[in-house]
């Protein structure tokens, strides 16, 4: 099985990064292959709204020639789709409030072959801001992709309302650890497995054992490297 990862996050090193990176070793160690797209380094126009011209003009693979399309193809070969994002005045970020708009194009087939080709695609949601419009932005999500045919199992969000660093937040590290875990287990019942529990709360230990330091060290590199333009008003 494979799940993807879609970081709406400016920062490769932020609270949405660690959250999406502990959410796809979770999947890896319940046996997904991953694969994570930043969407920031990818061309995201806005949508066109062809669909309120006419309803048949909205498909795979959208008219707007841009990086979309590596975004659709991904999608098309998941089985699970974590998508993680910071908190933008109680909304997703615009890239990835760009990217949802865009899966219209996806879910309207419908209209052309008679289903939408998101269906029983499972998806999880991870979402990191500074105040209680975490939840505002899960809820938008989890409404308009459980509306495109997505399969949303239990305990399959995340969220933190503070700048601190989320590896520093129990709470936060073990949803998110579960975020990826759920996503698989929901998998593996559609493939007719039973599962026992749908949230482990001991993966925390696994974490301060083993993913920690990575994470920590992954992260700290990233930013080390990252272009910080906001610095030149804050020097």
């Amino acid at each position: 099985m494979k799940v993807l990862g879609l970081l709406g996050s400016p920062r490769r090193y932020g609270n949405s990064f660690k959250g999406l990176m502990l959410a796809l070793k979770a999947a890896e160690r319940y046996g997904a292959e991953t694969e994570w797209l930043h969407l920031y380094e990818l061309s995201l126009k806005p949508c066109l709204g062809c669909v309120s011209e006419d309803v048949k003009a909205c498909r795979y693979p959208c008219i707007i020639k841009d990086d979309m399309k590596k975004v659709y193809d991904a999608i098309l070969e998941a089985d699970g789709i974590v998508f993680a994002t910071p908190v933008y005045w109680y909304s997703p970020s615009a890239v990835m409030k760009n990217v949802i708009d865009r899966l219209t194009a996806l879910e309207n087939m419908i209209h052309i072959d008679g289903k939408s080709w998101l269906d029983g695609k499972v998806v999880g949601i991870i979402a990191t801001g500074n105040d209680t419009g975490s939840m505002f932005a899960v809820a938008q999500l989890m409404s308009i992709l459980n509306s495109m045919g997505t399969i949303i199992p239990p305990w399959s969000m995340a969220y933190t309302n503070d700048l601190r660093d989320a590896l520093e937040n129990r709470a936060f590290v073990t949803d998110a650890l579960n975020v990826g875990r759920s996503v698989v287990m929901m998998i593996k019942a559609m493939r007719g497995e039973r599962v026992e529990k749908w949230y482990d709360p001991s993966l925390f230990n696994w974490f301060e054992k083993e993913l920690r330091p990575w994470l920590e060290d992954v992260a700290k590199k990233e930013e080390e490297k990252a272009e910080k333009p906001w610095k030149s008003f804050t020097s």
